[in-house]
């Protein structure tokens, strides 16, 4: 699947963090947050990152980067949400 085809892709054919990341695009953060706080892996809180930076939550988003093994992201948030997409449909089983 391309970044395109997913954000066009009905949610219904989504789980995980994919599902996640597609609720955070439509607006939706408590819905996204919800589900990627139940994903204990390193991209779980890499994802988990996202969304509290997103939040305004700088310390927390700091912490869930630091579980993830990745440092503070200072670009854009829409380029964020883009490398993780893009990631996850890299390896959507890893």
């Amino acid at each position: 699947m391309t970044l395109a085809e997913f954000k066009a892709a009905d949610p219904e054919t989504l789980e995980g963090l994919l599902l996640a990341l597609w609720w955070d695009a439509r607006g939706d953060w408590d819905r996204a947050h919800e589900i990627a706080q139940e994903i204990e892996d390193a991209r779980g809180s890499w994802v988990h990152a996202y969304l509290h930076r997103k939040e305004g939550d700088t310390g927390n988003a700091g912490y869930w980067y630091r579980r993830a093994g990745r440092r503070p992201a200072d670009g854009s948030l829409d380029a964020e949400w883009e490398q993780i997409v893009e990631a996850l449909l890299a390896q959507p089983s890893a």
